[in-house]
Protein backbone atom coordinates (compact mmCIF):
# COMPACT_ATOMS: atom_id res chain seq x y z
CA UNK A 1 0.00 0.00 0.00
CA UNK A 2 1.66 3.19 -1.21
CA UNK A 3 -0.10 6.48 -0.55
CA UNK A 4 0.86 9.17 -3.07
CA UNK A 5 0.80 12.29 -0.91
CA UNK A 6 1.20 14.73 -3.82
CA UNK A 7 -1.48 13.45 -6.18
CA UNK A 8 -2.59 16.32 -8.47
CA UNK A 9 -5.72 18.05 -7.22
CA UNK A 10 -8.32 19.57 -9.55
CA UNK A 11 -8.81 23.33 -9.47
CA UNK A 12 -12.11 25.15 -9.29
CA UNK A 13 -10.43 27.84 -11.45
CA UNK A 14 -8.95 25.31 -13.88
CA UNK A 15 -9.74 27.23 -17.06
CA UNK A 16 -8.15 30.45 -15.76
CA UNK A 17 -4.36 30.97 -15.87
CA UNK A 18 -2.59 31.56 -12.59
CA UNK A 19 -0.43 34.54 -11.71
CA UNK A 20 2.61 32.57 -10.50
CA UNK A 21 4.88 34.31 -8.03
CA UNK A 22 6.45 33.59 -4.65
CA UNK A 23 5.16 33.74 -1.07
CA UNK A 24 6.91 34.10 2.27
CA UNK A 25 9.86 36.14 1.08
CA UNK A 26 9.68 37.75 4.53
CA UNK A 27 7.56 36.78 7.59
CA UNK A 28 5.47 39.94 7.02
CA UNK A 29 4.40 38.50 3.67
CA UNK A 30 2.27 35.92 5.50
CA UNK A 31 0.15 37.39 8.31
CA UNK A 32 -2.28 35.12 10.18
CA UNK A 33 -4.67 36.27 12.88
CA UNK A 34 -6.81 33.85 14.85
CA UNK A 35 -10.59 34.33 14.96
CA UNK A 36 -11.39 33.10 18.48
CA UNK A 37 -14.56 31.23 19.35
CA UNK A 38 -14.95 33.58 22.32
CA UNK A 39 -13.12 36.45 23.98
CA UNK A 40 -11.82 36.25 27.57
CA UNK A 41 -14.34 37.54 30.09
CA UNK A 42 -11.79 39.43 32.18
CA UNK A 43 -12.35 37.21 35.21
CA UNK A 44 -11.27 33.70 36.14
CA UNK A 45 -8.45 31.41 37.13
CA UNK A 46 -6.55 31.51 33.84
CA UNK A 47 -4.43 34.24 32.26
CA UNK A 48 -5.21 34.87 28.57
CA UNK A 49 -2.51 36.48 26.42
CA UNK A 50 -3.08 37.86 22.91
CA UNK A 51 0.36 37.17 21.47
CA UNK A 52 2.12 38.06 18.24
CA UNK A 53 5.04 35.90 17.17
CA UNK A 54 7.33 36.43 14.21
CA UNK A 55 9.12 33.70 12.24
CA UNK A 56 8.60 31.14 15.01
CA UNK A 57 7.19 27.62 14.85
CA UNK A 58 4.78 26.33 17.46
CA UNK A 59 7.17 23.85 19.05
CA UNK A 60 9.92 26.44 19.49
CA UNK A 61 7.36 28.99 20.72
CA UNK A 62 6.12 26.62 23.43
CA UNK A 63 9.68 25.86 24.52
CA UNK A 64 10.40 29.55 24.82
CA UNK A 65 7.21 30.13 26.81
CA UNK A 66 8.10 27.29 29.15
CA UNK A 67 11.67 28.48 29.69
CA UNK A 68 10.81 32.15 30.18
CA UNK A 69 7.93 31.51 32.57
CA UNK A 70 9.24 28.39 34.29
CA UNK A 71 6.04 26.46 33.57
CA UNK A 72 5.65 23.00 31.95
CA UNK A 73 4.46 23.07 28.34
CA UNK A 74 1.27 21.16 29.09
CA UNK A 75 0.11 24.02 31.33
CA UNK A 76 -0.33 26.29 28.29
CA UNK A 77 -3.54 26.32 26.27
CA UNK A 78 -3.83 27.08 22.55
CA UNK A 79 -6.77 26.89 20.16
CA UNK A 80 -4.71 25.96 17.10
CA UNK A 81 -1.24 25.74 15.61
CA UNK A 82 0.08 28.50 13.39
CA UNK A 83 2.61 28.87 10.59
CA UNK A 84 6.30 29.28 11.24
CA UNK A 85 7.45 31.57 8.41
CA UNK A 86 4.87 34.20 9.22
CA UNK A 87 3.64 36.88 11.59
CA UNK A 88 0.88 35.28 13.64
CA UNK A 89 -1.48 36.50 16.36
CA UNK A 90 -3.39 34.19 18.68
CA UNK A 91 -4.67 33.69 22.22
CA UNK A 92 -2.67 31.57 24.67
CA UNK A 93 -3.81 30.65 28.18
CA UNK A 94 -1.58 29.97 31.19
CA UNK A 95 -2.13 29.37 34.91
CA UNK A 96 -2.56 32.43 37.13
CA UNK A 97 0.69 31.77 39.02
CA UNK A 98 2.60 32.92 35.92
CA UNK A 99 1.03 36.39 35.95
CA UNK A 100 3.96 38.07 37.71
CA UNK A 101 6.40 36.83 35.05
CA UNK A 102 4.49 37.82 31.91
CA UNK A 103 6.94 40.65 31.15
CA UNK A 104 9.66 38.01 30.68
CA UNK A 105 7.94 36.83 27.48
CA UNK A 106 8.69 39.98 25.51
CA UNK A 107 11.45 39.96 22.91
CA UNK A 108 13.15 37.71 20.36
CA UNK A 109 10.10 37.36 18.15
CA UNK A 110 7.37 37.39 20.83
CA UNK A 111 5.10 40.32 21.69
CA UNK A 112 2.32 40.36 24.28
CA UNK A 113 -0.42 42.57 22.82
CA UNK A 114 -3.12 42.09 25.44
CA UNK A 115 -3.56 40.46 28.87
CA UNK A 116 -6.88 39.26 30.27
CA UNK A 117 -8.45 36.46 32.32
CA UNK A 118 -10.99 33.72 31.76
CA UNK A 119 -12.57 30.86 33.64
CA UNK A 120 -11.23 27.94 31.60
CA UNK A 121 -8.03 26.80 29.95
CA UNK A 122 -7.92 27.47 26.21
CA UNK A 123 -8.26 24.16 24.38
CA UNK A 124 -7.64 22.98 20.81
CA UNK A 125 -10.62 23.81 18.65
CA UNK A 126 -11.66 26.98 20.53
CA UNK A 127 -11.53 29.10 17.37
CA UNK A 128 -13.77 29.89 14.44
CA UNK A 129 -11.04 30.38 11.88
CA UNK A 130 -8.15 32.55 10.76
CA UNK A 131 -7.72 35.83 8.88
CA UNK A 132 -4.91 36.05 6.35
CA UNK A 133 -3.01 38.84 4.61
CA UNK A 134 -0.63 37.25 2.13
CA UNK A 135 1.71 38.97 -0.30
CA UNK A 136 2.54 37.24 -3.59
CA UNK A 137 5.77 38.67 -4.98
CA UNK A 138 7.16 38.47 -8.53
CA UNK A 139 3.82 37.55 -10.13
CA UNK A 140 3.22 37.13 -13.85
CA UNK A 141 3.57 40.33 -15.83
CA UNK A 142 -0.17 40.17 -16.59
CA UNK A 143 -1.21 39.74 -12.96
CA UNK A 144 -3.30 42.90 -12.83
CA UNK A 145 -5.47 41.52 -15.63
CA UNK A 146 -5.57 37.90 -14.41
CA UNK A 147 -6.23 38.38 -10.70
CA UNK A 148 -9.78 39.85 -10.79
CA UNK A 149 -11.17 36.88 -12.73
CA UNK A 150 -9.61 34.40 -10.30
CA UNK A 151 -10.97 36.24 -7.27
CA UNK A 152 -14.44 36.50 -8.83
CA UNK A 153 -14.51 32.78 -9.62
CA UNK A 154 -13.61 31.78 -6.05
CA UNK A 155 -16.19 34.19 -4.64
CA UNK A 156 -18.85 32.69 -6.90
CA UNK A 157 -18.03 29.00 -6.44
CA UNK A 158 -16.21 28.76 -3.12
CA UNK A 159 -13.00 26.86 -2.41
CA UNK A 160 -12.59 23.06 -2.40
CA UNK A 161 -11.65 22.24 1.18
CA UNK A 162 -8.57 20.14 0.39
CA UNK A 163 -5.81 19.57 2.90
CA UNK A 164 -2.58 21.27 1.86
CA UNK A 165 0.43 19.12 1.02
CA UNK A 166 2.18 20.25 4.21
CA UNK A 167 -0.36 18.11 6.06
CA UNK A 168 1.54 15.05 4.90
CA UNK A 169 5.01 16.08 6.07
CA UNK A 170 8.19 16.65 4.09
CA UNK A 171 8.06 14.41 1.00
CA UNK A 172 4.99 12.71 2.46
CA UNK A 173 6.92 11.21 5.38
CA UNK A 174 4.16 11.78 7.94
CA UNK A 175 1.61 10.12 5.66
CA UNK A 176 3.84 7.10 5.10
CA UNK A 177 4.38 6.84 8.85
CA UNK A 178 0.61 6.71 9.26
CA UNK A 179 0.42 3.98 6.64
CA UNK A 180 3.04 1.97 8.53
CA UNK A 181 1.11 2.34 11.79
CA UNK A 182 -2.02 1.00 10.10
CA UNK A 183 0.01 -2.01 9.00
CA UNK A 184 1.11 -2.79 12.55
CA UNK A 185 4.20 -0.61 12.81
CA UNK A 186 5.22 1.13 16.01
CA UNK A 187 6.98 4.29 17.16
CA UNK A 188 9.82 4.24 19.69
CA UNK A 189 9.01 5.79 23.06
CA UNK A 190 5.96 7.83 23.99
CA UNK A 191 5.17 9.85 20.86
CA UNK A 192 1.40 10.11 21.06
CA UNK A 193 1.25 13.46 19.27
CA UNK A 194 3.30 12.14 16.35
CA UNK A 195 1.05 9.09 16.19
CA UNK A 196 -1.98 11.37 16.02
CA UNK A 197 -0.40 13.49 13.29
CA UNK A 198 0.50 10.42 11.25
CA UNK A 199 -2.88 8.75 11.53
CA UNK A 200 -4.65 12.04 10.81
CA UNK A 201 -2.49 12.38 7.70
CA UNK A 202 -3.97 9.13 6.39
CA UNK A 203 -7.50 10.39 7.08
CA UNK A 204 -6.63 13.66 5.31
CA UNK A 205 -5.21 11.84 2.30
CA UNK A 206 -8.36 9.72 1.96
CA UNK A 207 -10.54 12.83 2.23
CA UNK A 208 -8.51 14.61 -0.48
CA UNK A 209 -8.85 11.58 -2.75
CA UNK A 210 -12.61 11.49 -2.21
CA UNK A 211 -13.01 15.23 -2.83
CA UNK A 212 -10.85 15.16 -5.96
CA UNK A 213 -12.98 12.38 -7.44
CA UNK A 214 -16.17 14.25 -6.60
CA UNK A 215 -14.81 17.31 -8.42
CA UNK A 216 -13.74 15.27 -11.45
CA UNK A 217 -17.28 13.92 -11.64
CA UNK A 218 -18.60 17.53 -11.58
CA UNK A 219 -20.43 16.92 -8.29
CA UNK A 220 -18.84 19.51 -6.00
CA UNK A 221 -21.93 21.73 -6.21
CA UNK A 222 -24.45 18.89 -6.55
CA UNK A 223 -26.24 17.31 -3.61
CA UNK A 224 -26.20 13.51 -3.87
CA UNK A 225 -28.91 11.30 -2.43
CA UNK A 226 -27.66 10.10 0.96
CA UNK A 227 -25.04 12.85 1.37
CA UNK A 228 -24.20 13.92 4.90
CA UNK A 229 -24.86 17.65 4.93
CA UNK A 230 -23.88 20.21 7.58
CA UNK A 231 -25.23 23.64 8.38
CA UNK A 232 -22.82 26.34 7.22
CA UNK A 233 -20.67 27.82 8.63
CA UNK A 234 -21.35 25.70 11.70
CA UNK A 235 -24.09 23.48 13.01
CA UNK A 236 -25.53 19.99 13.07
CA UNK A 237 -25.36 17.29 10.41
CA UNK A 238 -28.03 15.22 8.71
CA UNK A 239 -28.40 12.70 5.89
CA UNK A 240 -30.14 13.85 2.71
CA UNK A 241 -33.57 12.36 2.13
CA UNK A 242 -35.09 14.95 -0.22
CA UNK A 243 -32.36 15.86 -2.67
CA UNK A 244 -34.24 18.72 -4.39
CA UNK A 245 -35.04 20.42 -1.07
CA UNK A 246 -31.46 20.23 0.16
CA UNK A 247 -30.05 21.33 -3.20
CA UNK A 248 -32.00 24.57 -2.86
CA UNK A 249 -30.58 25.12 0.63
CA UNK A 250 -27.07 24.30 -0.62
CA UNK A 251 -27.41 26.86 -3.41
CA UNK A 252 -28.28 29.49 -0.78
CA UNK A 253 -25.13 28.52 1.19
CA UNK A 254 -27.24 27.49 4.18
CA UNK A 255 -25.75 23.98 4.15
CA UNK A 256 -22.77 22.22 2.60
CA UNK A 257 -21.93 18.62 1.76
CA UNK A 258 -19.30 16.81 3.82
CA UNK A 259 -16.72 14.18 3.03
CA UNK A 260 -15.42 11.23 5.03
CA UNK A 261 -12.74 11.38 7.69
CA UNK A 262 -12.81 7.63 8.26
CA UNK A 263 -13.06 6.23 11.78
CA UNK A 264 -15.48 4.43 14.03
CA UNK A 265 -17.44 7.57 15.03
CA UNK A 266 -17.81 9.01 11.53
CA UNK A 267 -21.44 9.75 10.66
CA UNK A 268 -22.34 7.44 7.79
CA UNK A 269 -23.77 8.49 4.44
CA UNK A 270 -26.40 6.35 2.74
CA UNK A 271 -27.42 5.26 -0.74
CA UNK A 272 -25.45 6.62 -3.68
CA UNK A 273 -23.31 8.88 -1.47
CA UNK A 274 -22.27 5.93 0.72
CA UNK A 275 -21.22 3.89 -2.31
CA UNK A 276 -18.92 6.70 -3.44
CA UNK A 277 -17.28 6.89 -0.03
CA UNK A 278 -16.91 3.13 0.32
CA UNK A 279 -14.84 2.96 -2.88
CA UNK A 280 -12.05 5.11 -1.46
CA UNK A 281 -10.46 2.64 0.97
CA UNK A 282 -10.09 -0.34 -1.43
CA UNK A 283 -8.53 1.96 -4.05
CA UNK A 284 -5.49 2.40 -1.79
CA UNK A 285 -5.45 -1.11 -0.32
CA UNK A 286 -7.17 -0.32 2.98
CA UNK A 287 -10.13 -1.79 4.84
CA UNK A 288 -12.28 -0.05 7.42
CA UNK A 289 -10.97 -2.61 9.93
CA UNK A 290 -7.46 -1.22 9.41
CA UNK A 291 -8.57 2.08 10.94
CA UNK A 292 -9.89 0.51 14.13
CA UNK A 293 -8.05 -0.22 17.36
CA UNK A 294 -6.44 3.21 17.76
CA UNK A 295 -8.88 4.55 20.36
CA UNK A 296 -9.24 8.33 20.45
CA UNK A 297 -6.41 8.81 17.94
CA UNK A 298 -8.58 7.75 15.01
CA UNK A 299 -12.22 8.28 15.91
CA UNK A 300 -13.45 9.70 12.62
CA UNK A 301 -15.54 12.73 11.72
CA UNK A 302 -16.79 14.65 8.67
CA UNK A 303 -15.26 17.63 6.88
CA UNK A 304 -16.81 20.32 4.69
CA UNK A 305 -16.23 19.58 1.01
CA UNK A 306 -16.47 23.28 0.23
CA UNK A 307 -15.84 26.52 2.12
CA UNK A 308 -16.50 30.13 1.21
CA UNK A 309 -13.61 32.51 1.97
CA UNK A 310 -14.88 35.64 3.70
CA UNK A 311 -13.78 39.13 2.76
CA UNK A 312 -11.75 37.86 -0.19
CA UNK A 313 -10.01 40.71 -2.01
CA UNK A 314 -6.81 41.35 -3.92
CA UNK A 315 -4.75 44.56 -3.97
CA UNK A 316 -2.20 44.65 -6.78
CA UNK A 317 0.69 46.91 -7.70
CA UNK A 318 3.41 46.47 -10.28
CA UNK A 319 5.55 44.16 -8.12
CA UNK A 320 3.14 42.21 -5.93
CA UNK A 321 -0.42 41.13 -5.14
CA UNK A 322 -1.75 41.21 -1.59
CA UNK A 323 -4.59 38.78 -0.89
CA UNK A 324 -6.89 39.23 2.14
CA UNK A 325 -9.44 36.65 3.29
CA UNK A 326 -10.68 34.57 6.21
CA UNK A 327 -11.15 30.80 6.35
CA UNK A 328 -12.81 28.43 8.82
CA UNK A 329 -10.50 26.62 11.22
CA UNK A 330 -8.76 23.70 9.57
CA UNK A 331 -8.97 25.10 6.03
CA UNK A 332 -5.70 25.79 4.24
CA UNK A 333 -4.66 29.18 2.91
CA UNK A 334 -2.25 27.47 0.52
CA UNK A 335 -5.17 25.71 -1.19
CA UNK A 336 -6.66 29.10 -2.05
CA UNK A 337 -3.26 30.43 -3.10
CA UNK A 338 -2.77 27.41 -5.33
CA UNK A 339 -5.96 28.34 -7.21
CA UNK A 340 -4.63 31.87 -7.75
CA UNK A 341 -0.95 31.18 -8.39
CA UNK A 342 -0.96 27.69 -9.98
CA UNK A 343 2.66 26.94 -9.16
CA UNK A 344 4.40 23.79 -7.96
CA UNK A 345 3.23 22.65 -4.54
CA UNK A 346 6.71 22.92 -3.02
CA UNK A 347 6.59 26.68 -3.56
CA UNK A 348 3.44 26.87 -1.45
CA UNK A 349 4.66 24.90 1.56
CA UNK A 350 3.42 26.83 4.60
CA UNK A 351 5.82 25.28 7.10
CA UNK A 352 6.38 22.18 9.13
CA UNK A 353 3.63 23.37 11.48
CA UNK A 354 0.14 21.94 11.14
CA UNK A 355 -2.70 24.42 11.04
CA UNK A 356 -4.91 21.87 12.76
CA UNK A 357 -5.43 18.21 13.42
CA UNK A 358 -8.98 16.95 13.20
CA UNK A 359 -10.73 16.96 16.52
CA UNK A 360 -8.36 19.60 17.81
CA UNK A 361 -8.53 22.22 15.11
CA UNK A 362 -12.21 23.08 15.26
CA UNK A 363 -12.63 22.35 11.57
CA UNK A 364 -15.14 19.54 11.57
CA UNK A 365 -18.90 20.13 11.44
CA UNK A 366 -19.37 17.67 14.29
CA UNK A 367 -17.28 19.73 16.65
CA UNK A 368 -18.66 23.04 15.47
CA UNK A 369 -22.08 21.86 16.55
CA UNK A 370 -20.95 20.63 19.96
Amino acid sequence: MLLSWNEPRPWITAELPGIGGQIKQTPEDFIVEEIPAYLPSGEGEFIYLWIEKRDMGTDYFLRQMSQRLGIPRDEFGMAGLKDRHAVTRQWVSLPKQAESRIDQLEGDGIKVLQVSRHGNKLKPGHLHGNRFEITIREPDINHRKLTPSLIARIKALGMPNFYGDQRFGADGQTLQLGRDLLRGGTLPGNQRFLRKLALSAVQSFLFNRYLAQRMRDALLHTVIQGDVMAKYPMGGMFVVENRDTEQARFDKREIVSTGPMFGKKMKQASGEAALREQRILPEVGLRIEDLQGFGKLLQGTRRFNLVYPEGLEAIADDAAVRIKFALPAGSYATVLLDEIMKVKGDDLDESADWSSVDQDGGASPEEASS
